[in-house]
């Protein structure tokens, strides 16, 4: 059994997601269920902390392909900080980088200009 914690801070500009754990198939419901919820602004800007992330299956990787999907089609956007091991060799192997670029912090993802793109 894996465990994965989720924590959710709002600030004024964007809602944070930290996880800590393991994301699999197993754990990637309550993720999945968290991002509906925060997809339901108008501008749904989410910034996931991943670095407590010890694992990341595809179907963890799927969440946050389709949440991130659905932020941009909604005008806002889903970007990633903490990117490290695991998760790393998984965006480079399936070439989803350009999808999920590096951001040092929370303060370089909270630059919002232009939808999707890299760190400014």
């Amino acid at each position: 059994m894996t465990d994965l914690f989720i924590d959710v801070r709002h600030l004024p500009d964007c809602h944070v997601v930290q996880l800590d754990g393991e994301l699999d198939r197993t754990t990637q419901p309550p993720l999945a269920q968290t991002f509906d919820r925060l997809l339901r602004a108008d501008t749904p800007k989410i910034v996931v902390d991943v670095t407590g992330l010890a694992f990341c299956d595809s179907g963890g990787l799927w969440t946050l392909i389709s949440s991130q999907r659905q932020a941009e089609a909604r005008g806002g956007g889903l970007r990633l900080i903490g990117v490290q091991g695991a998760l790393a060799r998984l965006l480079t192997i399936t070439q989803l980088v350009h999808l999920f670029p590096p951001y040092r912090s929370l303060a370089e993802a909270r630059t919002w200009a232009g939808s999707g793109g890299g760190p400014a």
